[in-house]
């Protein structure tokens, strides 16, 4: 990862926090890109296409006992990072997978599934996503995501059924979807993380030398309303200080749930810099500008007694 930039714009690059309670019906689990071993991969940034796999189940960081994918079948996809162009060029029989015990199995046998590895932390399945198209996105963006297959709105006969903001996007309902977004052929990294710290001197700030927690967690919803979790977890050789990291966000809203949570008893709450009115669980707004430059917006939480 480069250089990560922490003075923002006030007014431009984040917005009010809402006093909302935690979403409570959020999916469960969560998906992520990786290779074919389900090693991590640096900010997300891929040299080609053929190399990104999908997993499931607890993602980078969270812990053995965070909920897995629900159980069942599931439909993924490629698309931009808008959701505008489907990406993916097969079938959707083709691009099925079953979970079990919260972690990817297999894929479903049609004679066109796609190309499989092992998982070396967990044994689960990982699943190419070729073949699709490249992605019209100047930064390099792709959006993965994945349905359980009851809830697939197309034949699975079919490769598209269009596009309708908000509610079909290429047979996926966003409220219903799991997304990760991931970078090929570009070094440029682009983030959002969010960092729990216990607040040792009592001055409301993160300072150097307090305590930074592993294993906190947070729900990303993205641009077109999917949600995916992620924990904070410290990686030096990926750059990931002790962070719940969304890579690649696309432009636009980005929300931010901070539930209540074993471990830490949220306090004040930091977006960009910028402290927001209310205290306590909640979900703060991200506006992640249009840019081609490396950018990070940090969500800082404090953990009180």
């Amino acid at each position: 990862m480069t250089t990560r930039v922490r003075a923002l714009i006030p007014g431009i690059l984040c917005t009010a926090a809402l006093s909302v309670p935690l979403l409570a019906h959020a999916p469960s689990g969560a998906i992520f890109t990786t290779v074919a071993n389900g090693s991590e991969v640096n900010a997300n940034i891929y040299a080609s296409k053929d190399a990104v796999y999908l997993d499931g189940g607890p993602g980078p960081g969270a812990p053995q006992t965070a909920a897995g994918l629900d159980d069942g079948r599931y439909v993924f996809q490629v698309t931009d990072p808008s959701g505008k162009k489907l990406l993916s060029t097969d079938a959707a029989r083709c691009r099925q997978f079953d979970v079990a015990n919260g972690i990817i199995t297999n894929v479903v046998a049609t004679g066109c599934q796609h190309k499989t590895g092992v998982d070396v932390d967990h044994g689960a399945t990982t699943v190419q996503l070729m073949p699709y198209l490249d992605t019209p996105n100047p930064g390099g963006v792709y959006k993965a995501w994945a349905i359980l297959a009851a809830n697939y709105k197309c034949s699975l006969n079919v490769v598209d059924c269009g596009y309708k903001p908000g509610s079909n996007v290429h047979g996926f309902a966003p409220a219903d979807s799991k997304t990760d977004n991931f970078k090929v052929k570009n070094t440029v990294a682009q983030e959002i993380d969010t960092r729990f710290f216990v607040d040792a001197n009592g001055n409301n700030y993160l300072d150097e030398g307090e305590t930074v927690l592993d294993g906190a967690q947070i729900i990303w919803t993205d641009t077109l309303g999917a949600q995916n979790g992620k924990s904070s977890y410290y990686n030096a050789g990926l750059n990931v200080n002790h962070e719940a990291h969304i890579e690649a966000p696309e432009e636009g809203t980005h929300r931010i749930a901070i539930p209540a949570q074993a471990g830490c008893n949220v306090g004040i709450v930091d977006v960009g810099g910028i402290r927001q009115a209310e205290t306590g669980p909640q979900e703060v707004s991200v506006q992640f500008p249009k840019t081609t430059k490396s950018l990070t917006i940090f969500v800082t939480v404090q953990c009180v007694p």
